[in-house]
């Protein structure tokens, strides 16, 4: 890394790591108006710069959150964001000290796990992260999107006016009461709320759906027309549903608003049936997979532990980044032990990541190399133990 020097910021430094991140993803820098919607969204003592002696060459951020793990417990994450390095500095080890500095902060922490959202795939399997669950972005065409007769009406759905601030007042505690009850969902820290809408070139308007039982729904949204037409296209950045009732509701709102063309969602469970609500599925014209969640076990013995099986397995583990995670892991529901002797299957950390939250089977791993198994009978036993009944998925945009 040279001599390049990676600490916390400064408050005063903020800005300038703001602008040094919008400049690497192709953005202008914030003016006074929007600095004021971003200054809350840094947690204090987690946003780190790479100085070259005076110099902020990268930077790189964490907020405090939780995900929720196969079995239902939270465990705490680091998620990891705003992570750029100026363009005349590449190549010089900023990102690999901004990158180990997270991972060693999150360990102090007790932060068992580090996720992120990443543009570059390339770059982050060399420090340990795995995509471990997938999205769908859905787009449906509101003049064909006649809902079937027997599908549920879905409760009330009302608008929700107001500041940024009593917006978020309102959405932060519904999405974590309804969200987290999905493997792979993740708690929001207030900050994360901020950046999306700061993030935002358009201004976003909130709907809630109400069920049986209250609050169970919301989703975000901003409206784009095309020259000439009366019609608008919705792009709803965040959708989320406590249960399939809520989420049809949600559904029925946003097609029916009048003038709307089509609705586009960015993130939906790649389980969701959503052209089966349809007479005629080709109501939905794209849906398109993307990445979801990167996610890094930083503590293995303790994400291990959280996290329920199907059945044992034991599993070596080969983490150059972090060597106290390298060595055999013997899950089942009874515990972890550490030990020696031969394993059932050999993964890196990035690979043993990916599987973590079900959505990847070792086998489609292992037909690509990317995993090592002692035998076809082992190699089954591994897609058993890491099997979920319902497809993991965190939906959060940070």
């Amino acid at each position: 890394m040279g001599d390049l020097e990676i600490r916390p910021l400064l408050d005063a430094e903020h800005r300038s790591s703001l602008n040094l991140f919008l400049r690497s993803m192709h953005r202008p820098p914030v003016d006074d108006a929007a600095w004021d919607a971003y200054a809350g969204t840094f947690e204090p003592g987690r946003t780190l710069g790479a100085f070259a002696g005076e110099e902020l060459a990268g930077t790189a951020l964490a907020w405090s959150s939780s995900l929720r793990v196969p079995g239902g417990d939270q465990l705490g994450m680091a998620a990891i964001s705003r992570v750029g390095v100026r363009a005349d500095h590449r190549r010089r080890g900023a990102l690999t000290g901004l990158m180990r500095a997270l991972l060693a902060d999150a360990a102090e922490r007790g932060e068992p796990l580090c996720g992120l959202q990443v543009s570059e795939p390339v770059i982050y399997g060399r420090f340990g992260f795995g995509l471990a669950s997938r999205l769908d972005r859905v787009t449906v065409r509101a003049d064909l999107a006649r809902f079937h007769p027997g599908l549920p009406a879905g409760g009330r759905v009302r608008l929700v006016d107001g500041t940024r601030e009593e917006i978020v007042d309102v959405l932060a505690p519904l999405h974590d009461r309804c969200a987290v009850g999905r493997t792979g969902a993740m708690v929001r820290a207030r900050p994360m709320w901020d950046a999306l809408f700061g993030w935002m070139e358009r201004p976003l308007r909130a709907i809630v759906h109400t069920g049986p039982d209250g609050d169970d729904g919301a989703a975000l949204f901003m409206s784009s027309r095309t020259p000439g037409s009366f019609g608008a296209r919705l792009d709803v950045v965040d959708f989320v549903a406590a249960d399939t009732g809520a989420a049809i509701g949600l559904w029925r709102f946003l097609l029916s608003i009048d003038l709307v063309r089509e609705v586009f969602v960015f993130a939906r469970p790649t389980d969701e049936l959503v052209a089966d609500m349809f007479v005629d599925p080709r109501a939905v014209t794209s849906r398109v997979s993307g990445d979801d969640l990167w996610l890094r076990l930083v503590d293995v013995e303790r994400a291990l532990r959280a996290r329920s099986w199907a059945c044992p397995l034991s599993i070596e583990v080969r983490d150059a980044l972090l060597p106290g995670n390298s060595g055999v892991h013997r899950v089942s529901e009874s515990g972890v032990e550490r030990g020696g002797g031969a394993a059932d299957i050999v993964v890196d950390v990035d690979v043993l990541s990916q599987l973590y939250l079900g959505a990847t089977s070792a086998t489609s791993l292992a037909g690509v190399g990317r995993l090592t198994a002692a035998s076809p009978e082992a190699l089954a036993r591994a897609d058993t133990a890491f099997a979920l009944a319902e497809t993991a998925y965190s939906g959060t945009s940070f």
